[in-house]
C-alpha cells in the first residue's frame, strides 16, 4: 500500500476516544478518515481533532473508506460487522465479538467469503511482554495448569460505569472475560470445555477450564472490585516449576499500535489468518456461552 489505510470508526465512546483515535491518527499507515455513531453530536466531538469527516449512516461511512474499526457494544458490532466485510472492507473488530455465537459465526462467515482481513482488538495480547511469555512458554514441555486473576472496579466508577450492556449480569464476563480466557487458551492451548463456572451475588467470578491435552486452568474474575490499582496477573506451572507473566503492562495505545502494524502487514501480504482474527473471537464466543451455561 502506498497510501495510508483509511480507517472509519463506528461508534465515539470513552474506548473510541482513548485509543481508536489517536491510534488511527498517529499511525503513519492509517487515516481516521470517517465517524459514524448514533449522537451526532458525540460523533463531531471526537471527529474534530482528527479533521475526519462526521457521516449520517453506515452506508455513507462505507463508501469512504478501507477499513471499519467498531467500538460499539457486542450485539451492534454483530449487526453491522458482515455488512462492512460484505462490502469488502477490512475490520478492526472489539470484544466480544458478538451477542452469541450465533451473531459470531455470521460476522466469521462474511469475513470468510470476502476474504478480508479481520483482527479482534485482544488487547494484552499485543503487548510485548505478553507475546515473550508465550513464545518462552512454547519452547518448553510440562506445563499441566494455570491460573489468573482479573480484578479491578471499572463498573464501580468512571468512564464504563454508565455502560448499560457492561452492567448487565454477565456484562464484566463478557467484557474483560475476552482477554482472561484468551491468554489462558494461549498459554495452555485450547479450552475444550468449562469444569465449574459460579458467579456470587457481588458479581465475583471464579471459574475452572479443561484444556487440550487434560491440563486445566482457573480464572478469577470481578469489574466490581475496589481494588486499586487493578490486579491483573498470569502463571502457568508444571514439571519446571511456574511461569508468570512478568513485565511492565503495556499501555493499550501502543498495544493498538502493534495491532494496526500486523493488519497492515495482512492486507498488504494478502493473508486472513491471524494468532487474534475474527476466528479467534468466534472461539472466545463460544467458551464464554459455555461459561455462562455452567453457571445457571
Amino acid at each position: 500500500m502506498d497510501e495510508a489505510l483509511r480507517v472509519g470508526v463506528v461508534g465515539a465512546g470513552p474506548w473510541a476516544h482513548r485509543v481508536h483515535g489517536p491510534g488511527l491518527y498517529e499511525h503513519p499507515g492509517t487515516r481516521l478518515a470517517a465517524v459514524w455513531a448514533r449522537r451526532p453530536d458525540v460523533a463531531k466531538t471526537f471527529a474534530e481533532p482528527y479533521d475526519a469527516a462526521v457521516v449520517d449512516g453506515f452506508d455513507e461511512l462505507l463508501e469512504s473508506v478501507d477499513a471499519v474499526a467498531f467500538a460499539v457494544p457486542p450485539a451492534v458490532q454483530a449487526e453491522f460487522a458482515p455488512q462492512a466485510a460484505r462490502a469488502g472492507k477490512h475490520l478492526v473488530l472489539e470484544k466480544p465479538l458478538a451477542a452469541d455465537p450465533a451473531g459470531a459465526r455470521r460476522i466469521v462467515e462474511a469475513v470468510d467469503d470476502a476474504r478480508v482481513a479481520a483482527l479482534m482488538m485482544l488487547t494484552r495480547r499485543f503487548a510485548p511482554e505478553v507475546r515473550e511469555w508465550l513464545a518462552g512458554l512454547r519452547e518448553r514441555d510440562g506445563w499441566q495448569g494455570g491460573t489468573g486473576r482479573w480484578l479491578a472496579g471499572g463498573l464501580l466508577a468512571g468512564d464504563y460505569a454508565m455502560s448499560e450492556w457492561r452492567q448487565e449480569q454477565y456484562g464484566p464476563l463478557i467484557d474483560a472475560g475476552p482477554h482472561a480466557i484468551d491468554l489462558l487458551d494461549a498459554a495452555l492451548g485450547e479450552i475444550e470445555q468449562v469444569h465449574y463456572a459460579h458467579r456470587s451475588s457481588d458479581g465475583l467470578w471464579q471459574i475452572v477450564f479443561g484444556h487440550a491435552g487434560d491440563l486445566t486452568s482457573t480464572l478469577t474474575l470481578s469489574l466490581r472490585m475496589p481494588v486499586q490499582p487493578s490486579l491483573v496477573d498470569f502463571a502457568v506451572y508444571g514439571e519446571h516449576g511456574q511461569a508468570p507473566l512478568l513485565g511492565r503492562r503495556t499501555a493499550a495505545r501502543e498495544c493498538y499500535a502493534r495491532m494496526l502494524d500486523d493488519l497492515l502487514a495482512m492486507i498488504r501480504e494478502e493473508r486472513t489468518e491471524h494468532s487474534c482474527d475474527v476466528r479467534r473471537g468466534l472461539h472466545l464466543q463460544q467458551v464464554l456461552a459455555d461459561v455462562q451455561q455452567a453457571a445457571s
